[in-house]
């Protein structure tokens, strides 16, 4: 039997897991190319390619070096993004998390609740001490976004990653405890 897959409820939001039915609305987003670039992916082209992300998920969250979780809507069960943790690495306590959401959601404060709902998770539940976020250095949208959650810049990590045939200079992001020093765990 595997894990059971945490639930995490916000003010307007349910983060779950996602499944194979969620594809299609999956699709809606990860074959933006607006919404994908910045995550160093090419638009999914076909509903077969939102599945491997799905299992891409689904094999994070087994072996223990991520979660990520489906953001919806409470009023619809419809996935409009994702929020969670990869490359965790549980002897240093420390996690990079990720997130996407679709166009039609931007500008709504969304991906702020999210954000922020997981990254309190990682440190209650998962014992973090340090989260971190890589973004590109044009992607000022996702670099406002960490910042107002309490993110540091500490620098540019220069060709960093090689993703759709170039090679992405990144900023590190981090937040550790203490910057929430002023919240309980």
């Amino acid at each position: 039997m595997g894990k059971v897959f945490p639930l995490i409820e916000t003010r307007r939001l349910i983060l779950r897991e996602v499944t194979i039915e969620d594809a299609g609305d999956m699709y809606k987003y990860l074959s933006d190319t607006d919404v994908v670039k910045p995550m160093g992916l090419d638009p999914c082209q076909t509903v077969n390619d939102v599945w491997d992300e799905i299992k891409w998920y689904e094999s994070i969250f087994q072996e223990g070096s991520g979660i990520r979780w489906g953001i919806t809507l409470k009023d619809s069960d419809r996935v409009i993004g994702s929020c969670g943790f990869l490359n965790m690495v549980t002897k240093h306590h420390r996690a990079e998390i990720g997130y996407e959401l679709s166009k039609d959601h931007w500008g709504k404060g969304i991906a702020s609740e999210a954000l922020e709902a997981v990254v309190m998770y990682g440190y209650r539940h998962f014992h973090l001490e340090r989260i971190q976020a890589l973004i590109e250095p044009d992607n000022h949208p996702s670099q406002k976004l960490v910042e107002k959650q309490g993110f540091r810049k500490e620098g540019l990590l220069r060709h960093y990653e090689y993703t759709c045939g170039k090679f992405d200079d990144l900023y590190m992001y981090s937040l550790i405890k203490e910057d929430l020093n002023d919240m309980s765990f």
